[in-house]
């Protein structure tokens, strides 16, 4: 059985790029990597474009700017800089432990993957896999942090055979 990702879609776009495929198989791969169990977690993935998520931005972040990918952990699991945060337990397949929501823009995914010339699948994989590992308690605050999750992207990335983003 699929880990549940949760598709709401406020930009049409997202829906013919083929978020909620591409979210589940993200999701997948972090979860096998990280040892999670495929059943009793849920999550919420909003594919929105640059209006939204600028306003998202503004609210939660107090920055009047779009984004690429904002994360809301459904609770903090934060430990002492460079160690990996501890998984949270999956809770019953009729009530699944909620890790909380992810937004994506559109608009700044495409042109961040126009800037850096990759393919926008590999972008938004990527991103996908940022947000999730937020959820999880990784953070890229300090710099112990940052490589760490880092490290952990590029082995979730490698499962889907996607190169290293760094």
């Amino acid at each position: 059985m699929e880990p549940l990702v949760d598709i709401v879609l406020e930009d049409d776009r997202w829906e013919a790029f083929g978020l909620d495929a591409l979210a589940t198989a993200a999701v997948r791969a972090a979860f096998a990597e990280l040892g999670l169990a495929e059943t009793g977690f849920s999550l919420c993935l909003m594919g929105c474009d640059d209006a939204r998520i600028l306003e998202l931005n503004g609210d939660f972040r107090g920055k009047a700017k779009p984004t690429n990918v904002l994360s809301w952990p459904s609770e903090e699991r934060g430990v002492a800089a460079g160690e990996t945060p501890a998984l949270p337990v999956a809770g019953e397949a009729d009530d699944p432990e909620h890790l909380g929501d992810i937004a994506i823009s559109f608009d700044t995914c495409a042109a961040e993957a126009t800037e850096a010339g990759k393919p926008m699948v590999d972008h938004v994989t990527h991103l996908v896999v940022h947000g999730l590992l937020h959820l999880l308690g990784y953070d890229h605050i300090d710099d112990a942090d940052a490589d760490l999750m880092e490290a952990t992207e590029v082995r979730i990335l490698a499962r889907l055979g996607l190169s290293d983003p760094y």
